[in-house]
């Protein structure tokens, strides 16, 4: 699985750093969050190693995941997403970048606030961790726009403002 994977993306945990010494302060708040989120859930297993993928101190974060045991005999690796947004993990499928598990994000979030907005059932979206408000779904929808906009150019990659 990790053949798809583009570690050159990526930087180990113990190596981030963000644009500056109050990026970095963030980013490691954001890195504890990400932790604190996929430790929370009772089948979470060790974790083996951990790489910081993409973010913006205090709006979002990707980091992926190497656990040291299948997760449900199927997935060792996870993205988990956090910021400024609801919290999320994914397996990795074919994510090969964070940019890609960003847009994954993106579109399981979109799902989720478009059915709110449309007054159509979420129960077969991903679960958010929010209220089912059509506020709650129009501030997210303006979240994921801010940041495709302001982070993501428009080729899917990082803009240099990261």
């Amino acid at each position: 699985m990790t053949d798809i994977l583009h570690f050159s993306d990526m930087t180990p945990i113990q190596e981030m750093q963000g644009d500056d010494q109050e990026d970095t302060k963030l980013l490691l708040e954001m890195s504890q969050k990400a932790d604190d989120y996929i430790t929370s859930f009772r089948w979470c297993p060790t974790i083996r190693e951990k790489y910081f993928g993409f973010g913006v101190g205090g709006i979002v974060a990707v980091f992926l995941y190497h656990f040291d045991s299948m997760i449900n005999q199927s997935d060792d690796w996870l993205w988990v997403i956090v910021g400024d947004l609801p919290s999320v993990y994914l397996v990795i499928d074919n994510t090969t970048s964070p940019i890609d598990a960003l847009e994954g994000y993106y579109e399981l979030m979109e799902d989720w606030a478009n059915n709110i907005m449309s007054d159509n059932s979420i129960d077969e979206c991903y679960p958010v961790q929010a209220a089912p408000t059509k506020e709650n779904a129009q501030m997210l929808l303006s979240r994921i726009e801010f940041i495709r906009r302001e982070f993501i150019d428009e080729d899917g990659c990082a803009s240099s403002e990261d």
